[in-house]
């Protein structure tokens, strides 16, 4: 028999911020390395298009602002949803303090990263 009245899940929410972290990961990191760890660095993007001011005007527009509190608290949330059910896997049953944890921190991250940009 099937249940009418099924209990709610929050699974959605930490697979959506799982997903969101992982393609963030995978797609914006490397282009971020490249360029700000290798390109820079060897002067094939001028050193003057990384000056303090212009990257200080970056950080406090809103695009540049949500880039970076997207690079930290993004990732955070996909490695933290990942070492939750890592755990499992490895059977360490932290249930639901481990739970608690994970995500505490992976939010904790994305505050941090939030209050960052505001103190610039």
């Amino acid at each position: 028999m099937i249940n009418q009245n099924p209990k709610r899940s929050d699974e959605p929410v930490w697979w959506g911020l799982f997903g969101a972290g992982g393609t963030w990961f995978a797609m914006i990191t490397p282009v971020t390395v490249l360029v700000l760890g290798i390109l820079v660095p060897m002067g094939i993007i001028s050193p003057e298009a990384m000056s303090y001011e212009r990257v200080a005007d970056f950080a406090t527009s809103i695009i540049g602002a949500l880039f970076i509190i997207a690079t930290l608290a993004l990732p955070m949330w996909h490695a933290m949803h990942r070492l939750h059910h890592g755990m499992h896997d490895l059977k360490i049953h932290a249930g639901v303090a481990g739970k608690i944890a994970c995500y505490f921190f992976a939010g904790l991250i994305s505050a941090l990263s939030v209050i960052f940009i505001f103190m610039l």
